[in-house]
């Protein structure tokens, strides 16, 4: 006889868990290096689209398949369709996960070195050249594995012991904090000298500039940011009473998403254009622009070690969801101890990122595919991987599960209009899958 699961203990922790899981890196680091390297506002718009029209659908997707399996991503698909292959997407969510975390550690280190330098006033400086700092830091193997190694331990540490109390408790105090930091750089990214060039880029749509691999980047990027592919929102959504809204808790996580992305950009971009440096920066732009607009602003150091510390917080939460989705695969059933199996996966995880970790430094010149072993990494998973779950995850809801309980779970304590049912069937049945196709068939020239 199963035992009682566990539940999230309100609704609010769930949707605010799932935004942790959510916002992170993808919304905060990722969206606008990605954006500026894609056109700005153009990128910005078809990511907006994306997000309602399939990331929004394939999250709903994964809540129902959690809640209604309550199982974690692999013995989920197996509960829902005993005796066949379905169970490979969560197969292929527990290594997509594993390889996403290989490189996400990597940012996740850097975001924790430059917390540590802030508070103890070593990074805004007087003639401070914040791209050599950058680089200096990327570039040192020492500084950098130290970084990820540090930020791992925190990962599997908080594993071990299990993170739903934690994590729903702390959510509750650092995401709204997080917001009110990020409305504050905002202020003062926009009050600068400049900065209308910035809001141009960002809220003006050139289309022009928007290329067929900038509008993959962007679909990518639509999953990448909602945590949806790789059936980490399956997991979560395991522990979800039977009370709460799927729709309208998924609505509320993309919500928060977006609007982190548009602070982002409004942060970000602003400063970037007043301050003369390039939105196609690439993955620094985040920690060159951070603390240039902190050194303009009294007590900007003091302010930088907060952000920084909130940021370090927003990218743990997610990186614990992706060691929750390996470990929990790993232990499922009982048979395997929890604490071994977290420290084991770390230390994978570890091993495995290393490559990534010095494709600035001493593996800089080493190349797949023309990209450094951490582009391609985050290539393959954001632009190949991720979709790939989706249009599997896509396939296997409107056609192999159980519509008894699709439809069950869909409507439960739902306060949606009915006619909602019908609409995301259809996107999840027609859109999300022929659209996924057919970008990438436009990637490999197909048409």
């Amino acid at each position: 006889m199963e035992g009682k699961r566990e539940q999230w203990s309100s609704k609010i922790g769930f949707i605010l868990s799932s935004a942790g899981a959510a916002i992170g890196l993808g919304a905060i680091w990722k969206f606008p290096y990605v954006a500026g390297m894609n056109g700005g506002a153009a990128f910005f718009l078809v990511f907006i689209v994306f997000t309602i029209l399939i990331g929004l659908p394939m999250l709903i997707s994964e809540f129902i398949i959690g809640r209604g399996a309550k199982r974690e991503a692999i013995s989920a698909y197996k509960k829902l369709a005993p005796g066949s292959q379905w169970n490979k997407i969560g197969l292929l969510g527990v290594i997509g996960c594993f390889l996403l975390l290989s490189f996400y550690s990597v940012v996740g280190g850097w975001v924790l070195i430059y917390s540590l330098l802030s508070l103890v006033g070593q990074v805004i400086q007087k003639g401070a050249n914040y791209p050599e700092l950058f680089a200096s830091i990327t570039s040192t193997p020492s500084i950098t594995l130290l970084g990820v190694a540090i930020y791992l331990i925190i990962n599997i540490i908080v594993i071990t012991f299990g993170i739903k109390n934690g994590i729903e408790k702390s959510n509750k105090y650092m995401m709204p904090l997080l917001f009110l930091f990020f409305i504050i750089l905002v202020v003062r990214s926009l009050t600068l000298e400049g900065a209308v060039e910035g809001v141009r880029f960002f809220l003006n749509p050139d289309f022009a500039s928007l290329t067929s691999e900038g509008i993959l980047y962007a679909l990518g990027h639509s999953f990448f940011a909602l945590a949806v592919g790789f059936s980490c929102m399956v997991t979560y959504s395991s522990y979800l009473d039977k009370n709460v809204s799927i729709p309208s808790s998924a609505t509320s996580v993309v919500l928060m998403n977006l609007f982190v992305s548009m602070l982002a950009g409004l942060a970000i971009f602003p400063a970037v254009f007043a301050l003369g440096l390039e939105p196609t920066e690439g993955p620094g732009l985040l920690f060159i622009v951070l603390p240039t607009v902190f050194s303009q602003i009294p007590f900007g150091e003091v302010f930088l070690s907060l952000f920084l510390l909130l940021f370090l917080f927003a990218t743990l939460t997610s990186s614990f969801s992706l060691l929750e989705i390996i470990v929990s695969a790993l232990t499922e059933g009982g048979k395997r101890s929890r604490k071994k199996v977290s420290w084991v996966s770390g230390i994978v995880v570890f091993i495995a990122g290393i490559p990534a970790a010095l494709s600035m430094g001493v593996l800089a010149d080493f190349h797949i595919f023309d990209k450094t072993v951490f582009d391609a990494t985050d290539y393959l998973v954001s632009n190949i991987m991720l979709p790939l779950g989706c249009l599997l995850i896509a396939i296997f809801i409107s056609f192999k599960m159980n519509r008894t309980i699709v439809e069950q779970e869909f409507r439960m304590a739902n306060t949606f209009p009915l006619v909602y049912f019908p609409t995301w069937t259809f996107l999840m049945k027609w859109i999300v899958p022929l659209t996924i196709v057919v970008v990438y068939l436009h990637m490999l020239g197909v048409i």
